[in-house]
């Protein structure tokens, strides 16, 4: 099976992340941060990859090592869990509307770490989450995935709106890549025979 378990502990936050790449979509993430719990459980369910994420940080500051290192932590748990990447699509986009947003998210499992961030958020908090941490997120997610990430966002006028667009983008996306090409499960997808 595709499964992972990362721990990563620092002087700021205690971070525990499980994933099982051929799951469902079942989540239970519990990170202090309401609302990127629900950003996490959108890319949990759109991707169909289980996550399982607790993590502790150091709230009294702010959110943002929470955050961040959660980012390092489920890049780090995709990487385990994708072992050599024999038979994986390995490439996945998708455009995702959500009422007045429309992101569209394309990636490349290609261990080329790269985050292409065009978003514009028009508010600086969506209830008390900073928005600027949705790409502090993804800027983790990337780097310690080995993700070259692109997300443009189309349009779109309501922040929430517009970064839960840019979750379940991502999540589709992931969800194409990250499965098994029938035709040629059993090779690396890229012509240098790894990736």
């Amino acid at each position: 099976m595709r499964t992972a378990q990362v721990s990563r502990s620092t002087a700021e936050t205690e971070i525990s992340v499980s994933v099982n790449l051929d799951g469902s979509g079942t989540y239970d993430n519990h990170t202090g941060v309401g609302f990127f719990d629900h950003m996490l459980d959108q890319l949990s369910r759109h991707s169909l990859i289980d996550m399982t994420i607790r993590a502790k940080g150091d709230y009294h500051i702010d959110d943002h090592h929470t955050v961040e290192d959660t980012g390092i932590a489920l890049g780090q748990a995709l990487v385990q869990a994708l072992g050599d990447k024999k038979g994986i699509n390995r490439y996945g986009e998708c455009h995702l509307p959500m009422d007045d947003a429309q992101v569209r998210a394309a990636l490349d499992l290609s261990a080329r770490p790269y985050l292409v961030w065009n978003v514009d958020l028009p508010t600086q908090k969506i209830g008390t989450f900073d928005t600027e941490l949705v790409r502090e997120f993804f800027q983790a997610l990337a780097t310690h995935g080995g993700i070259t990430l692109h997300i443009d966002q189309i349009h779109g006028v309501n922040s929430h709106h517009i970064a839960e667009a840019a979750f379940k983008a991502v999540a589709r996306a992931l969800r194409t890549a990250v499965e098994v090409d029938p035709r040629k499960a059993d090779a690396v997808p890229s012509t240098k025979g790894a990736l």
